[in-house]
């Protein structure tokens, strides 16, 4: 049998992590544009073999992570690299630099704040990445976690006292080679001995304790990094994307009773949680369950090319209220699309602990298993209330350029403690919209 050697095989392709090398540089105006053509954004595809693409974006995406680590230090965020372990004396530390570990950011303050925001997002993306896509074609701090980490602290003398956990769901493969945890994409970027050879083959060096995968993850960052800084007073707002949040909802669904004094809100990009699967709708005449709490204090971020902010269905598939993210096409841009109106209605349930969300369900998602999850919190009939149209419904499906009118129940679950214990929420308003979509919609 025939067989080449390394040396006889085509080189591995190499491209310099330096954006001077690379051939571009950073504007006025945190855009990264060719030194050649100041107007023409990264450029992805150099060849005609996949390989030396795939090793050119590598090192643009090396040199993108390096600016957004500087520029989220100077916000005021620390690194820490965990697992967290306790020592003999009970004392926690964190890993050592050269053991395989995930890096996360926390700002100084985590300790001692009375209101901790914490970002899980999607396994997909680098640490601090939102959107390459947006940090290519639009500005690095869009794209980035660096603006919403600089809302939420605040800057210089206008420190707002929040604390802020980026979470890393995402570089969870130890790279021995140069001690760093690496994502799927940057481990089949990883160096080869030629080029025709695979990536390298994962073992169990690859593996990060606590943290092999992002559930794992999310289980650790609530366990040893959050934790420990509770305690009277404490109140946590979670913003999750995609895997990110699903990981968020299922831990706190098995540990609610241990985390509901600490938990505001939750806010949803793109919410993968089912009410089929993953929450128990049974349980949602009860005040003090994990579902009761996700219908009133928890919202999600969809696809639409709506206005943010927008109401849009999805109760009935997520157990909670449903709003346009103004992003239509990539789920990893919702955030960078959403994020102040997240953190907008995050800062209301600060600010007022017993604010709860009407539910809202549009009328095309009312089927009989909602309406029986209603009926348990003893919902007034339509007949009995002033029923007013209120909004213009969204785009129809299959329709361009069409609006209809949705039809919706906004039942109310706000009220006082005191109106949860008689374990009978009046409903607030019921606004009725009936959909011109089809003539045989029924009224509810």
């Amino acid at each position: 049998m025939f067989v080449y050697r390394n040396k006889d095989l085509p080189k591995d392709p190499y491209y310099p992590s330096d954006l001077k090398k690379l051939g571009y540089f950073v504007t006025e105006n945190d855009q990264i544009r060719k030194i050649s053509d100041p107007d023409a954004p990264f450029q992805y595809r150099i060849n005609r073999n996949e390989r030396f693409n795939v090793k050119n974006r590598e090192a643009m995406n090396d040199c993108i992570r390096e600016l957004i680590n500087t520029r989220l230090h100077d916000a005021g965020l620390e690194d820490l690299r965990l697992p967290l372990r306790e020592k003999a004396d009970g004392q926690i530390v964190q890993s050592r630099p050269d053991e395989a570990h995930v890096p996360i950011m926390v700002s100084g303050n985590l300790r001692k704040a009375s209101r901790i925001i914490v970002v899980f997002g999607e396994p997909v993306q680098d640490f601090g990445v939102w959107a390459y896509r947006l940090i290519g074609g639009d500005k690095i701090n869009k794209g980035s976690a660096v603006d919403f980490a600089r809302a939420v602290l605040g800057a210089d003398d206008n420190k707002t006292g929040n604390a802020l956990v980026l979470a890393n769901t995402g570089q969870l493969l130890w790279n021995s080679l140069y001690s760093r945890a690496v994502t799927n994409v940057t481990w089949a970027s990883l160096p080869r001995p030629a080029a025709n050879w695979g990536p390298p083959a994962m073992s169990w060096r690859t593996k990060i304790p606590g943290n092999n995968d992002w559930r794992e993850h999310i289980h650790h960052v609530f366990s040893k990094v959050l934790w420990p800084c509770t305690r009277e007073g404490t109140r946590i707002d979670i913003i999750g994307m995609s895997e990110g949040g699903l990981g968020a909802i299922e831990y706190l669904e098995t540990n609610w009773e241990t985390w509901r004094p600490f938990i505001s809100g939750i806010c949803l990009g793109d919410p993968l949680q089912s009410t089929n699967v993953d929450i128990d709708m049974s349980t949602l005449a009860d005040p003090k369950s994990f579902t009761a709490f996700m219908s009133a204090r928890c919202r999600g971020y969809v696809m639409s090319d709506e206005e943010v902010g927008t109401r849009h269905s999805g109760y009935r598939s997520h157990g909670c209220n449903c709003y346009s993210s103004g992003e239509s096409c990539y789920t990893e841009c919702i955030l960078p699309s959403a994020w102040r109106d997240m953190l907008h209605w995050l800062d209301m349930l600060h600010e007022d602990p017993t604010y709860e969300e009407q539910i809202m369900i549009i009328g095309r998602d009312l089927d009989e298993t909602t309406q029986k999850d209603l009926d348990k919190l003893n919902v007034a009939s339509d007949e009995d209330e002033d029923s007013k149209t209120t909004q213009e419904g969204s785009q129809g499906d299959g329709c361009e350029d069409k609006k209809e009118d949705d039809k919706v129940v906004q039942q109310n679950t706000g009220g006082t403690t005191e109106a949860h214990a008689k374990s009978e929420i009046s409903l607030e308003k019921i606004t009725e919209q009936c959909e011109d979509e089809s003539s045989e919609e029924k009224a509810i």
